[in-house]
């Protein structure tokens, strides 16, 4: 046999994708590219790694093997890369984190100055759903993960990094009548909502549990950007973390309505399995933002203190 590590590395992820087309837009190679690495592949075994059912793909047993062994040869070649960046001097390694899709706005800058500090670092970030992140840290996938609410059947260590403020929000064009207090607006207009799954969701359904309250129209979106852009459309108002919507409040794009219970606050969690046996990166990292954290909200955040 002589499939090669990029064959391996293409048969992991579209066994992780269930999809060429989406493994292909993961690892920026074009789709027949994909498809020629996995028939070259497969031409090497007698037993299908996928095969598909109608539009599906699907990874048969055997493929399923076959990657998790794909798996841990790509991490043996990762690991004599890091032992050889080591001898060399640099301190180098894999940092894996998972985060949840509001999280975009805020991990960034607490990873910036580390990567650029320690060059010998690969780092690995999945933004996602609160589920999925949950998932990945149940299954030990990741280093940390970034989350706004704490899942309560983990046991999990945890670094607050930054509040996280969440307001009633309305386009520039947001009704002039709405006040203080003014829960009719609930019955009256469209709320848009992030889909199941998502933190903010949670926290948007809890407030309209505790107030005995029901959106006149639920408008459900898959991304905070996509929220965003519909409320700065007009479509309706949406629950949103502050921490996504700074060029738009200073713009005029979006604007806080009043409204009673609000803000609704949280901390900006950055969490790991109890008892982890963490990597020399994974230490490192946590003890950079120990000693750092509180200059990085100073220097990149202090704006949310105005709202």
């Amino acid at each position: 046999m002589h499939y090669t590590l990029h064959q391996l590395q293409i048969f992991l992820k579209i066994a992780q994708t269930k999809s060429i087309t989406k493994a292909a837009v993961e690892l920026n190679l074009t789709q027949p590219a994909v498809s020629i690495q996995l028939k070259k592949l497969q031409e090497q075994f007698d037993i299908p790694l996928t095969e598909v059912i109608g539009r599906q793909l699907y990874i048969t047993h055997f493929g399923a093997e076959i990657a998790i062994t794909a798996q841990k040869v790509l991490d043996e070649v990762a690991t004599i890369n890091y032992k050889s960046k080591t001898y060399k001097g640099i301190f180098s390694g894999k940092l894996a984190l998972s985060v949840v899709s509001t999280g975009k706005y805020v991990m960034p800058y607490f990873l910036s100055d580390f990567l650029n500090q320690n060059k010998g670092i690969d780092l690995v970030m999945d933004v996602t759903n609160k589920s999925k992140v949950v998932k990945s840290l149940e299954n030990n996938e990741v280093d940390f993960a970034l989350v706004s609410i704490l899942p309560d059947d983990i046991q999990l260590q945890s670094e607050i990094l930054l509040e996280n403020k969440l307001y009633l929000i309305g386009n520039q064009n947001a009704v002039s009548e709405i006040h203080n207090n003014d829960l009719d607006l609930f019955n009256e207009f469209p709320l848009i909502y992030r889909e199941e799954g998502s933190a903010t969701r949670i926290v948007m359904e809890n407030y309209l549990y505790r107030n005995g309250l029901q959106s006149a129209k639920k408008i459900q979106l898959t991304s905070n950007e996509a929220v965003k852009q519909a409320v700065i459309a007009g479509i309706g108002y949406s629950i949103m973390p502050i921490i996504g919507l700074k060029n738009e409040l200073e713009n005029g794009d979006l604007k806080i309505i009043p409204m009673k219970g609000f803000p609704i606050q949280s901390n900006w969690h950055l969490v790991w399995l109890k008892n982890k046996s963490m990597s020399p990166v994974a230490e490192a990292y946590i003890k950079y933002i120990r000693d750092e954290k509180t200059n990085l909200k100073t220097n990149y955040f202090s704006w949310i203190d105005n709202y």
